[in-house]
């Protein structure tokens, strides 16, 4: 039996008709009484909790007389169960498969991402607490924690979703959390080309470069879908070859039989326990990978990267955030230098031109949609620069890709494109 204290019982605030001060009240007093009776929610079954928060609710709205219908009702329960068990007022967003970025600026903002595009939310909380209660529920089963001596976080849910959360101090205007959803159904080369972010003849020329094992370099700014785009590729390499993922947050979702993954780990609030990128990748390659893929380069791990493209590990892919891929083979240098590399600018570049053989840049557009902007391959070192050729790019005037008539097939993306036959979008 069920433990029941009537609202009668306790002295709570009564008066008032908006839903978001009565579902606090509500919400507060079912705390309370769950509390006291130290009943673990988390082990009730959702029917059972509904009935629980209905035989409350209709006893508080009943007794004070408050003006709600039956909808209002049945949409106060649902937000009081989310409270409870779920992740409160943004709980319908994480629902929503149309979401794909959730945005909490505060209490009082709550935007979200809607196929590309950024919209506002007429969700909002009761205060700055209530948004850090809803932050501590989302983190606590991850083992971390938020607090005043480490006021940011950034982790995994259990289905794949990213989540960033930042509180004051740091954060001036309230707590503010990000949740990159999680992609239940991650996107295959033909929605690529339903989607328009590329076409045939350059998705065929991408899945030749894979087949080929050539090294490929995404590029592009933050949510351009570089590891949609790098997820898509993945799925062209043969699957007799043994693969080792690294991400900090484990997102790529490859179709193939033999995949190593592998994810990167904080340290603890001691300081201790940390595994990066760098340690990973070198780890990977006592592992017999025919292919490594690096979720993103952003630190010393550069070094490993290059070094396993240019010994024995060609057909490795990774991400970098860069404007253009000229840009990115120039951070390369930058991240390679804070890396402590000690050699001579000239050696580094040849490095470079020798280990990246195709830099494929992506961006989002101002309509929200994600294109494939540039495809260039490394041509060599020449003269102290790295030679690049334009292979195709998208023309936002006239609306579509070109295709640059010079550039020309590597033999060995053309044999790997006779040897496979044909493929299936």
């Amino acid at each position: 039996m069920l433990p029941f204290v009537s609202p009668t019982s306790a002295a709570l605030p009564t008066g008032g008709d908006d839903l978001l001060p009565l579902k606090g009240r509500l919400h507060k007093y079912l705390v309370d009484v769950l509390e006291n009776e130290r009943t673990p929610v988390e082990t009730w079954s959702r029917s059972t909790l509904r009935r629980y928060v209905e035989q409350v609710t209709r006893d508080y709205v009943e007794r004070d007389h408050i003006p709600l219908n039956q909808k209002e009702i049945d949409r106060l329960i649902d937000e009081l169960i989310d409270e409870l068990i779920g992740f409160g007022p943004i709980q319908p967003l994480v629902d929503d498969d149309t979401v794909s970025d959730i945005l909490v600026n505060g209490a009082n903002r709550v935007y979200v991402e809607r196929r590309g595009k950024l919209e506002e939310t007429g969700i909002r909380f009761m205060d700055d607490r209530h948004v850090l209660r809803i932050i501590q529920r989302i983190i606590a089963p991850l083992g971390r924690r938020l607090d005043e001596s480490s006021p940011m976080v950034d982790a995994r849910l259990p289905d794949g979703s990213r989540v960033n959360a930042i509180i004051p101090p740091l954060a001036i205007d309230g707590p503010c959390l990000s949740i990159r959803k999680f992609r239940k159904e991650p996107l295959t080369a033909g929605d690529l080309l339903a989607y328009r972010s590329l076409n045939e003849e350059m998705l065929e020329y991408l899945r030749d470069a894979v087949m080929g094992r050539k090294s490929i370099l995404v590029s592009g700014g933050t949510g351009a879908g570089k590891t949609t785009l790098l997820n898509v590729l993945s799925r062209f390499i043969p699957h007799d070859e043994r693969l080792v993922t690294i991400e900090d947050a484990a997102e790529l979702s490859l179709d193939h039989p033999h995949v190593v993954r592998l994810e990167t780990r904080p340290p603890s609030q001691e300081g201790r326990g940390e595994v990066t990128a760098r340690d990973l990748l070198r780890n990977a390659l006592r592992m017999r990978p025919d292919r490594i893929i690096l979720g993103e380069v952003r630190g010393s791990e550069v070094m490993e990267m290059l070094q396993a493209m240019n010994t024995g590990h060609a057909g490795s892919m990774a991400t970098i955030h860069a404007n253009t891929p000229r840009d990115a083979l120039s951070r390369l240098e930058l991240l390679a230098g804070f890396a402590g590399f000690g050699g001579r600018e000239e050696s580094l570049r040849e490095w470079i031109a020798s280990a990246i053989d195709l830099v494929v840049q992506v961006s989002r557009m101002s309509d929200g949609k994600r294109k494939v902007v540039q495809i260039e391959e490394v041509k060599g070192y020449v003269d102290g620069k790295i030679l690049l050729q334009e292979v195709f790019r998208y023309d936002p005037k006239e609306k579509r890709f070109v295709r640059n008539p010079v550039a020309s097939m590597s033999r060995s993306a053309a044999e790997a494109r006779e040897r496979s036959g044909s493929y299936a979008l």
